[in-house]
């Protein structure tokens, strides 16, 4: 496990025409869905978008919230993963757990991700009310947790991570 958590890098160019194969997302979705949640309430829950028109009109309002609405904040990447949860005291904490387990397995997988916030600003918008409604979703049901931007990257990889010293302190 250690050499895929050493190999992850947060990508911010990504392939838009190349689709990300279906099984892969599932791989990563099951990741998630396998994360420890508080007291096992497993209350989060993962969209996957992967409708072009969905998605660009879904960054647009990510972007909205950002203050910057001539920017893609999903990277140009075709596939974007949504996590939000049902009412939790420890939404941010499972969604957090979720959001690693599909960093990692999306590494494992070959694919580039990046972590994305605004999620709970965004699902508030009454615009993203509507895009969701317009596919049968009731968003304001969930807390909007992260995001991942999904897909393959472009470019040259990530330079390895350097670290801030003094991190880990042992009491023994």
């Amino acid at each position: 496990m250690l050499p895929i958590i050493l190999q992850r890098r947060t990508c911010r160019k990504f392939d838009h025409e190349k689709a990300v194969e279906k099984e892969k997302i599932e791989e990563i979705v099951k990741a998630g869905l396998h994360a420890p949640s508080g007291m096992n309430r497993q209350l989060g829950e993962i969209f996957v978008i992967r409708d072009p028109k969905f998605r660009d009109e879904y960054a647009r309002l990510n972007a909205k919230v950002l203050g910057r609405e001539d920017f893609d904040p999903f990277y140009g990447a075709p596939v974007i993963l949504l996590i939000a949860s049902l009412e939790s005291p420890f939404a941010d904490l499972d969604g957090g757990a979720m959001m690693e387990n599909m960093l990692l397995e999306a590494t494992n997988q070959g694919l580039s991700t990046c972590w994305i916030h605004r999620a709970k600003e965004e699902l508030k918008l009454p615009e993203t009310i509507e895009l969701f409604a317009s596919k049968g979703i009731d968003i304001t049901a969930y807390e909007g947790v992260d995001q991942i931007a999904l897909g393959y990257g472009l470019g040259e990889a990530p330079k390895e991570k350097i670290l801030r010293e003094g991190r880990a302190h042992y009491i023994d």
